[in-house]
């Protein structure tokens, strides 16, 4: 009956406050066969939430569509937690699968970075990091994505439709995000830490 009750109380908060995330920056660049995106969002969540459905590569297919496969993974031999996540998209009639898997270094001050391993990845390169902020009572979340495929990608075409795969797939994702950032904050409440 509790447990019932917290999670309608926790279904209850994340519809009433659901609707206010804001996607602020997005950009998206190709040069010389690498690929970089930078954007910034705002969720209506704390920053101790926010950041721990980030760091959480179990909840990735929870916000993103375009994840079919992730979760964490033992820490390496240097004692850094590790990270698999496998992409499945279609760019116009290019279709593809997409795996990364590497290393997660994280930060008291909100900051995450992961590192794909090439040997074990579809990437010849690739690094991301999240940046949290508290403002305005939710988070500001900064995302930075670099990187150089080992695939593949039909010139001309190929980088304007990989520019407008990440930046429609983000957009997808902010909603999402903040529900279960808010989710995740109710049932702390809920059991009182």
């Amino acid at each position: 009956m509790r447990r019932g009750f917290i999670l309608l109380v926790m279904w209850v908060l994340a519809v009433n406050s659901a609707g206010a995330a804001d996607l602020v920056s997005l950009e998206v660049d190709y040069k010389d066969g690498r690929y970089s995106m930078e954007s910034v969002i705002w969720v209506d969540a704390g920053v101790d939430a926010t950041y721990e459905v980030f760091s959480d590569w179990d909840l990735s297919t929870q916000f993103s569509t375009a994840i079919v496969e992730a979760r964490d993974l033992d820490p390496d031999e240097q004692g850094r937690p590790g990270f698999y996540i496998r992409n499945k998209g279609c760019v116009l009639f290019f279709c593809k699968s997409l795996v990364r898997e590497g290393y997660v270094e994280t930060q008291d001050d909100y900051l995450l970075q992961a590192y794909a391993d090439p040997e074990k990845s579809d990437f010849r390169f690739c690094e991301e990091s999240w940046e949290f902020v508290e403002q305005d009572g939710g988070t500001r979340v900064r995302y930075m994505l670099n990187f150089e495929p080992d695939f593949w990608v039909p010139p001309g075409i190929g980088p304007y439709m990989i520019k407008r795969k990440l930046s429609s797939d983000g957009g997808d994702a902010i909603g999402r995000i903040e529900e279960i950032a808010q989710e995740y904050a109710a049932s702390r409440v809920a059991i009182g830490e």
